[in-house]
């Protein structure tokens, strides 16, 4: 997951058309020529779509774009911070 790519889909992109692109590579993953590496690069896609659509609901919620983002990256950070010192 990048924020700078998530910010790009949220600027740029409805959550209709977020979600209708998801819905694709959903499919895309599905389907049983797909190697390990496309499906790799399909999930990565999908992570940062969904973190657009998240930031999309936060700004919908009333933050403005820059609280969103930076929420949503402090939310990833914290659940990252959390995984590893569980190991």
């Amino acid at each position: 997951m990048k924020v700078p790519v998530i910010r790009q889909l949220f600027e740029n992109s409805t959550p209709e058309q977020l979600n209708a692109t998801l819905e694709v590579l959903e499919a895309f993953c599905e389907f049983r020529g797909v190697s390990e590496a496309e499906v790799d690069v399909a999930g990565e896609m999908i992570t940062n779509i969904c973190g657009a659509l998240e930031v999309h609901e936060s700004v919908k919620g009333g933050l403005e774009p820059r609280e969103a983002l930076n929420a949503f990256s402090q939310k990833v950070m914290g659940s990252i911070d959390r995984s590893s010192s569980i190991k």
